[in-house]
């Protein structure tokens, strides 16, 4: 189990546990950084920082994730050091959460046309105050019994290409990149082996600012992580690393801080941080 965990999601975005919940469970686990990086949102980062105050040792870096696409599908990026309270941040925010309510009330449609039905009031309910995401859509037909886990959620009806799919208001992986400079953070691709051509997408986007891939990783091989590391250090990037903890499948995900990220990531990280100041 590492001390560092830089990709945590919670309620505030598609995770099961608060920000505080999720600060309490990693001081549990001896963590001495972590980065609440939720899906298109900042609204846990303030409770998250808050609830760290209660444990010495425990740092809290503010994160995101930001949602984007390319024709082969999906690219995350991570965010980093960012000003969580930056108007122009919070505008583009918004517009992501109101596209993504539409979004959903979409697949929730397309999955009543295929005799799937769930009620759009409880996966309402199931998202409470975060932004809705296909999550909480999942959950809810796994309550009804119609899949017996997430993953088949996503791989036979909520994936991208599948049949309650509904594409998302489009956003190139620069174009994040470009918000999160814009609020004075750091860029970090997600997930690069989750990409159909990693490295190609390493050099587009450097001149939007990218400082770092994600290395250390949910289910990385050592092979894997090791070819991340070279290429981070083929383009003068810095690893980073985390579970992409959600604790809606907590016998199937990787726990906080289970990805062993080194602890010297998180500093280098903060070092880095401290030179764009």
């Amino acid at each position: 189990m590492g001390q560092v965990d830089l990709h945590v999601h919670s309620t505030a975005s598609d995770g099961r546990l608060s920000p505080t919940e999720v600060i309490r469970e990693a001081a549990g686990r001896g963590l001495q950084y972590i980065a609440l990086a939720d899906h298109d949102s900042v609204a846990g980062i303030a409770e998250a920082k808050a609830a760290a105050a209660g444990f010495a040792g425990l740092t809290v870096i503010p994160g995101i994730e930001i949602s984007t696409d390319i024709p082969q599908g999906e690219v995350h990026m991570l965010g980093y050091f960012f000003d969580y309270t930056d108007p122009g941040l919070l505008a583009k925010l918004a517009d992501f959460k109101n596209s993504r309510l539409k979004r959903a009330e979409r697949m929730v449609g397309k999955l009543e046309g295929l005799g799937i039905p769930v009620e759009w009031r409880r996966v309402k309910e199931l998202a409470g105050t975060s932004t809705i995401g296909r999550p909480h859509i999942a959950q809810a037909m796994l309550e009804k019994g119609y899949v017996p886990s997430f993953k088949e959620a996503f791989d036979n009806y909520l994936g991208h290409g599948k049949p309650a799919y509904v594409e998302r208001e489009k956003m190139l992986p620069a174009e994040a990149a470009a918000i999160i400079v814009k609020a004075g953070g750091l860029p970090v691709l997600a997930h690069p082996l989750t990409i159909l051509e990693p490295e190609a997408m390493v050099r587009e986007l450097l001149p939007a600012g990218l400082v770092g891939i994600e290395a250390y990783y949910n289910g990385y091989t050592t092979e894997q992580v090791e070819g991340l590391l070279a290429m981070a250090a083929r383009h003068g990037l810095t690893a980073t690393g985390g579970s992409d903890f959600h604790g809606i499948e907590p016998d199937e995900e990787t726990a906080i801080g289970g990805a062993d990220v080194p602890l010297e990531v998180a500093e280098r990280l903060i070092a880095l941080a401290k030179e764009k100041k």
